[in-house]
């Protein structure tokens, strides 16, 4: 294997025979580059060979499904990560154009221990990844990341004997078919499919459909250039044209789904959106009736109220909060058993007979929608209005250099940690807990919360706070506690949000 090169420039000889990749691609738990600039197909081949090094170097049975999304590169990226697969001697079964929950499907409906998907998510055009795992239903994070990284940077892949190629024909119907199963609807509901042009147009409305949804399909045509928004289920645009789309047609809810398939946004029967961690506590509050004693993993950017919440406590749920994420997030939920994992984001992630552990948006979906017909009686709406009360900040994100913020970050969870130690409190209220699995999340006494952490991705930190109280007092836990102890670190620049 060539060792990759960092500085090969497009429309010159060394780009069309030596693979660029920029180390910077490797993230906490994919893998993400802008196509040509950070690196080309010979890279993204060096990548396949790297993956396949590596999953034989911890002893796994070298067996990996391959997908990828709807763009008009990602076949191309594909094709070239199998060649280095293949390479590294891989038995590879190509899925063809699959959403990334169809290729975790994969995994366990084609006893293939590993999973590659290409797909960019919800990121504009121009950018490429992949998604991997070699245990299902887990994917890689932070060590996986590193020791591939490894790899593949320093020409450490090893070709093999042995590599072969399978097509998998129809595979798409086999996914559909699994997961319409998990739902059955007994009263009528009209849902909005939102796909933004995205993969999941090719599987949303038929999934819904075959559920007993009477479906409303909002940009479903698949179109690579996305040319209204990108699908993403927490972008504006998008959520303004669920909203609408709502309204026009009298629909119960909106479901929006992202690039890739395993997201799922949610906006009620009056066009509001509900926020994926308050649609998580809706479901906690149904399963659980279900599930006595159920655990549920909700990630640190979520509401306090999965805490405090009196439905959750008479049903003796039990709710561990862990690293924002999606990889952490479900490697969590395998771990502890839980029955569901939530993420702020819109990453859910459901076991047992509602679902394989992976987060998979028609899942989410089809979790909603089950939950809406064991309440005949009430609107999402209506559901919605029936949580306490909370008030949570947007998320705000000083700059702080990528070298520095760890270092930082670590100064001030320590601050926090010595001052619950302490007995000490936040405007008059008692530190309950500091939890520091991702940064720092101070509990209060009456539910309420204060966030810091490091971005995973960016040259910043992420600052979040709730009330249990009211908005004011949710200001007030931003501008009189957490903007002058982040103030007295000169490394963390100006907020540029106000709340």
């Amino acid at each position: 294997m060539q060792k990759p090169r960092q500085d090969i420039r497009p429309n010159t000889a060394e780009y069309e025979t030596l693979p660029l990749v920029k180390p910077t691609g490797f993230r906490e738990y994919d893998a993400r580059w802008i196509l040509e600039k950070e690196i080309n197909l010979l890279g993204i081949q060096a990548l396949g060979l790297g993956l396949a090094t590596y999953v034989h170097e911890i002893g796994q049975t070298p067996k990996i499904a391959v997908g990828h999304d709807f763009r008009g590169y990602s076949l191309s990226v594909k094709q070239a990560l199998i060649l280095g697969l293949l390479e590294g001697g891989m038995e590879v079964l190509d899925i063809g154009l699959a959403l990334s929950p169809m290729a975790y499907y994969a995994q366990f409906a084609l006893d293939c221990p590993c999973v590659a998907m290409v797909t960019a998510s919800h990121n504009e055009n121009g950018w490429t990844g992949v998604k991997m795992g070699a245990q299902a239903p887990l994917t890689f994070g932070p060590d996986e990341m590193s020791r591939l990284k490894e790899i593949v940077l320093n020409g450490q892949g090893v070709a093999r004997p042995g590599g072969k190629l399978e097509r998998v024909e129809g595979f798409r119907k086999t996914y559909i078919k699994d997961v319409a199963s998990k739902v059955k609807l007994s009263r009528p509901l009209k849902v909005v499919a939102a796909c933004g042009n995205g993969t999941a147009g090719a599987f949303a409305p038929e999934v819904l459909r075959l559920m007993g949804a009477e479906v409303i399909e909002m940009d479903t045509d698949l179109d690579y250039t996305f040319p209204k928004y990108n699908p993403n289920p927490e972008d504006h645009a998008m959520l303004v044209q669920m909203a609408q789309k709502v309204k026009e047609t009298g629909a119960d809810l909106a479901l929006g789904f992202d690039g890739d398939g395993d997201r799922c946004g949610v906006v009620d029967d009056t066009g509001e959106e509900i926020f994926a961690d308050k649609i998580g506590l809706m479901l906690a509050r149904d399963l659980s009736a279900l599930h006595p004693n159920a655990t549920f993993v909700v990630d640190v950017k979520s509401t306090g109220l999965y805490k405090t919440d009196e439905v959750l406590k008479a049903n003796g749920a039990t709710t561990v909060y862990w690293k924002t994420g999606h990889s952490y997030i479900k490697r969590k939920t395998a771990e502890l058993g839980a029955l569901a994992g939530f993420e702020k984001s819109g990453h859910f992630f459901l076991s047992g007979d509602l679902g394989h552990g992976y987060d998979d948006g028609l899942v989410a979906a089809g979790a909603v929608l089950a939950m809406l017909d064991r309440n005949p009686g009430k609107s999402l709406s209506e559901l919605k209005s029936a949580l306490p009360d909370a008030w949570t900040s947007l998320t705000m994100s000083p700059h702080c250099d990528d070298e520095l913020k760890y270092d930082v970050l670590a100064r001030i969870v320590k601050e926090y940690e010595d001052l619950a130690a302490s007995g000490g409190s936040i405007l008059g209220r008692k530190i309950i807990e500091a939890i520091t699995v991702n940064g720092v999340r101070v509990h209060l006494e009456d539910g309420s919360w204060v966030l810091v952490r490091a971005s995973s991705n960016k040259p910043e930190l992420v600052v979040v706070v709730e009330s249990m109280r009211s908005a004011d007092d949710m200001r007030d836990l931003f501008r009189k506690e957490v903007k002058p102890r982040l103030a007295a670190h000169p490394e963390i620049g100006a907020f540029n949000q106000e709340i």
